[in-house]
Order: C-alpha cells, then sequence, then structure tokens
C-alpha cells in the first residue's frame, strides 16, 4: 500500500449542526494537515498508534504511507472495513478505564481532537527510541466558538510542551484557526530523542 505518492484527502464540508467536532459524523474527514506535515519523521515502515483513532482518518493515511497501525477506540465501528489488512490492528479498548493498554512501544504516537491527561507519561514511555509524537487538538477559548466546552477536553496555553518536556520538541503551535471552522487549537510534535530533525520531507 506504500506507493510513494501524496495521501489523497477527501473534501468534507463541516456544518455548524454536527453532533461534535471531535467526533463528526462523516467517515471521510480528511486527516489532520498538521500530522501529515509531520509524518516524514516516521521510521520508515514503523508502528504507529493511533489512539483514539474514531473512523480511522489517520490510520488510513498512515497506513498508505507504509506503516503499521494500531488502531485503538472504544467504538471501532467505522474501522470494520480494514479487519482484512495485516499491517492494521483494531482494538476496542476504553482507554480511560484502568490501566494503560499498551505493552509495546511505537515509533509514532497519534492523537487528534482527544485529551485524557493521565496518558501523558504513558505516551512518552511508549515512544520507542528516536519515536515521534504527532498531537493535535482544542485549547482553552474553543468553549466560545464550539465544541468541545467541556474543560477537561481543553489545553490550557502551553499545557502541550509542558506534559511532553521531556522529548525533544520539533514544532508546536497555539492559537485560533478558522478553517475548517473556527477553534482554539494546539498542535505539537516531538521526537524521542535528539535532533536536528528534518523541517520538511
Amino acid at each position: 500500500m506504500a506507493n510513494g505518492g501524496p495521501v489523497k484527502r477527501p473534501q468534507v464540508s463541516y456544518t455548524a449542526d454536527m453532533s461534535s467536532f471531535d467526533r463528526p459524523q462523516e467517515p471521510n474527514i480528511a486527516p489532520s494537515p498538521w500530522v501529515m506535515r509531520w509524518a516524514h519523521l516516521i521510521h520508515a515502515g514503523g508502528g504507529v498508534l493511533d489512539l483514539a483513532a474514531g473512523h480511522g482518518r489517520h490510520t488510513r493515511a498512515l497506513r498508505a504511507l507504509g506503516h503499521r497501525i494500531v488502531a485503538a477506540d472504544l467504538d471501532v465501528t467505522g474501522l470494520t472495513d480494514l479487519a482484512g489488512d495485516p499491517g492494521i490492528e483494531v482494538r476496542a479498548v476504553d482507554l480511560e478505564a484502568g490501566s494503560w493498554p499498551f505493552e509495546r512501544t511505537f515509533d509514532a504516537i497519534v492523537v487528534a481532537n482527544y485529551l485524557h491527561r493521565p496518558h501523558a507519561p504513558h505516551i512518552v514511555k511508549a515512544l520507542a527510541p528516536h519515536g515521534v509524537l504527532l498531537f493535535d487538538t482544542f485549547g482553552v477559548g474553543n468553549e466560545k466558538l464550539g465544541r468541545p466546552r467541556n474543560p477537561a477536553f481543553l489545553l490550557k496555553p502551553g499545557e502541550l510542551l509542558q506534559a511532553f518536556s521531556a522529548l525533544k520538541i520539533v514544532a508546536y503551535e497555539c492559537g485560533e484557526e478558522s478553517l475548517p471552522r473556527p477553534a482554539i487549537r494546539q498542535r505539537l510534535c516531538a521526537v524521542n530523542g535528539a535532533g536536528p530533525h528534518r523541517l520538511e520531507p
């Protein structure tokens, strides 16, 4: 499935009446541009954990780049079509109950539109040497613009930097965006190991 070509991103129309911006009903939602921007840092053919995978937009995109994926979420009904791919392991797991459910390390961990603060130290430990963390979720202030509004799901300014200070920070963003709809975002790319790291593919 790794053909070296660009990942085709379907066109998605976001509407204000979606049940939730972090759990949209559109199964073909495009992968995070932040995740795809830094995907070149992932070791070729590396093992990736897609945490709270949803419909698998990052699982599909990164598998197309030749990576092996563990797609984990409480509800995996949106991933049933991936069952026949030997490079994808779908795991139905409650990510917020009990202990960290993964006993191995990964070459990359992707977290998008999801936040469970107790995971932070486990994520760091689950990154293999030179493993890449790609994090893209909502920040404080988003409650004025749309869902999520619960402070439990909104990062304070600089919180990602503090939570993952044990890693080498490659890139970080914190601010407001207007597309695909108004939102406050925080984004982090960090590596478990010294740099320098390439800023472009």
